[in-house]
């Protein structure tokens, strides 16, 4: 099944208690193609400028990433720089710079307006409507913000929210946005702003999916070696919408697979600084972490 993906390419200068590393490639949409190409094709909408290597597009269409949606501008490249301490669940912003990305309008390519999975990774929520617009008879459309957008633009995400099916953020925003400190409780109220499904990313903690009758808890994996969590927000959603393209089932079973299939590139995306880790994942690396994490949460019924 088609996949659409709108967001960020960017370069990212990370430091983290375990490294660091400068100028390594990140973005929304950059990390959730990588992971989601796993699962199925993927159809990029994004911008960078001209300083943005070719050897790494050339590596994104390697892995089936169609990126006819790409535009290429005069200019430098999104940059990002963020530190993180200990609590490796948030990280500081220390420098950010727009540059071609201040200006992106995205247009989506003919060929990609009948996509039937759409995904509108971290942007302006104006922005994420005019993207829900140019598609046709989409089966799924999900979306992801953050804080910037819930404190200087909430009512046009709330509009935004109200156009989607589906919303993939962290618990921190779930409860800013809904102004309940209480997960569940926030979680209802936004799905009374229109999503019939709300995933909420809790880190290391795991994910929760809750529908208006349903809720959902994926365990988090321990793991022994993490070096920079940047990109693991973006690799969850692509691997979950990936796995839930790829089946095109949208019963409970399936939607609970996919956070699982989520989590799991998620867990390997922190192992690396920038995507390294997922340049070199195997399938039969993704199965058996699929494995591991069934085994974490198996118990019998009494």
């Amino acid at each position: 099944m088609s996949l659409l993906v709108v967001g960020s390419m960017a370069f990212d200068s990370v430091k983290t208690p375990f490294g660091e590393r400068e100028g390594a490639i990140g973005g929304s949409a950059t990390y959730f193609s990588v992971s989601a190409s796993y699962f199925t094709e993927v159809r990029l909408v994004a911008i960078v400028g001209s300083d943005f290597p070719q050897s790494e597009l050339d590596f994104l269409a390697e892995r089936s990433v169609d990126l006819a949606g790409l535009e290429r501008s005069e200019g430098e490249t999104f940059k990002w720089k963020g530190e993180y301490g200990f609590d490796l669940n948030t990280a500081r912003t220390l420098d950010t710079q727009l540059n071609v990305f201040q200006d992106f309008r995205p247009q989506v390519p003919d060929a990609f307006s009948e996509s039937e999975y759409v995904f509108l990774a971290n942007i302006d929520p104006e922005l994420q409507a005019s993207v829900v617009e140019q598609v046709k008879s989409p089966r799924l459309v999900a979306c992801d913000t953050m804080n910037f957008w819930i404190e200087g633009k909430r009512d046009e995400l709330v509009k935004t929210f109200g156009m989607v099916d589906m919303v993939v953020i962290n618990e921190g925003e779930v409860r800013e946005l809904a102004g309940e400190s209480n997960v569940l409780k926030a979680s209802r109220k936004i799905i009374e702003m229109g999503p019939s499904t709300l995933v909420v990313k809790q880190g290391e903690y795991g994910a929760l999916l809750i529908q208006k009758d349903s809720v959902f808890s994926a365990p988090g994996l321990l793991l022994e070696d993490i070096y920079d969590p940047t990109g693991a927000g973006d690799t969850f959603a692509g691997g979950f919408m990936g796995y839930l393209s790829s089946e095109e089932d949208m019963s409970d079973a399936s939607l609970r697979r996919a956070v699982i299939f989520g989590s799991v590139m998620a867990s390997f995306n922190v192992e690396s600084f920038s995507y390294d880790r997922l340049r070199v994942l195997t399938q039969t690396e993704i199965e058996t972490r699929y494995r591991q994490f069934s085994d974490l949460a198996s118990f019998d019924r009494i």
